[in-house]
């Protein structure tokens, strides 16, 4: 099946995305010809999801360079360094965005010795391999994955880890996906994920693109949900697992982590090894982002709350890897004890 819509590409020399600000309502790309505009469209989450993130930051190296005049060679170093600065202040949590900066360094250090014209190049070619490169992990996430779904299930998801959040098919909604494709009878509960509502707004609309049926929650009715017997199976994507498994993702995931594991629901992650973070021994080291507060106190702009009233915006939070059952990952599935199994997916070699 052919995805309806085209995350993130890179267009000659410029970058083309689907705002996701906007959906459901509009399905308006906009096209992007400078660093400052692809760093304010990852923080104002026109592009999201850790994987996206990623490519935006790779892609974003690349058109900065292509940017770049002809200056001596330690201005051009400068020039990138100053780069990655401006696009790894963007948002701290998601850990694919250092990782596709650290890549792009290493291409750029590697080829520093070619002149300007064919270092730009060298720069868009990996950016677009950064980018065809997480639609095959994806793919290969939701084969291995789609085997803990099973006939007739009906799967809980947080927040939104579809194909709007990769560069293409997806990490959770991957494996329901390739269940689904498969031939398997599965449906879904998305939650709503305030306070910006990607549930809402972007999982059941990616959902139903692709004609696998879901059924829109609150956030406070997971749990109700369960206890009346339900949900067969909980999984979520994730911006950053530490080495130990302790996974971040959106605010609210770690509540629906609890409630299934009171509930006997098995709870799974799935993610690229690009968002396994291994330098961090565990979740308390992943840094969290707080966002602006007017995200809490207003919806499309309409004040929802008394006016001057104090919020805290927190928009992500950590699951200990104790209640996670399995990770699932393009090299395979990850179960307890999660720290070595991580660590042995490794070993077989990625970037």
């Amino acid at each position: 099946m052919q995805d309806p819509y085209r995350t993130i590409q890179w267009c000659n020399d410029h970058i083309r995305l689907l705002d996701q600000t906007l959906l459901p309502v509009l399905e308006k790309y906009i096209d992007i010809y400078d660093v400052k505009s692809i760093c304010e469209a990852i923080k104002r989450l026109s592009v999201r999801g850790a994987p996206a993130i990623g490519v935006a930051a790779a892609m974003g190296l690349a058109l900065g360079m292509l940017n770049a005049r002809k200056e001596s060679d330690q201005n051009i170093k400068s020039h990138f360094d100053k780069l990655c600065l401006e696009i790894g202040s963007t948002r701290p949590t998601a850990v694919n965005l250092f990782w596709a900066i650290d890549r792009m360094k290493k291409v750029f250090n590697e080829n520093a010795y070619l002149n300007l014209d064919e270092l730009k190049q060298r720069l868009i070619e990996e950016a677009i391999l950064i980018e065809s490169e997480d639609r095959l992990l994806c793919e290969q996430i939701g084969m291995r994955g789609q085997e803990l779904l099973e006939d007739g299930d009906v799967v809980l998801t947080h927040c939104n880890a579809g194909g709007l959040a990769t560069a293409g098919y997806g990490t959770a909604l991957g494996v329901i996906r390739a269940a689904f494709e498969s031939g398997k009878n599965v449906r879904v509960y998305a939650d709503e994920t305030r306070p910006l509502n990607q549930g809402s707004r972007i999982t059941a609309w990616e959902l139903m693109k692709l004609g696998i049926p879901v059924t829109l929650i609150t956030d406070n009715a997971a749990g109700a949900i369960m206890q009346a017997g339900e949900i067969d199976k909980v999984i979520v994507g994730a911006d950053r697992i530490a080495a130990n498994g302790d996974t971040a993702n959106k605010i609210g995931t770690y509540s629906v982590a609890v409630l299934s594991n009171h509930h006997r629901i098995p709870f799974y992650v799935a993610a690229p090894l690009s968002t396994i973070d291994m330098k961090l021994d565990s979740g308390d080291r992943i840094p969290i982002e707080e966002r602006d507060p007017s995200e809490v106190t207003h919806i499309g702009g309409s004040l929802i709350a008394p006016e001057g009233v104090s919020a805290r915006n927190i928009a992500f939070d950590v699951t200990p890897n104790e209640l996670i059952s399995a990770i699932v990952t393009e090299k395979g599935i990850a179960r307890q004890v999660l720290k070595d199994s991580l660590k042995a997916f490794f070993s077989q070699g990625t970037h």
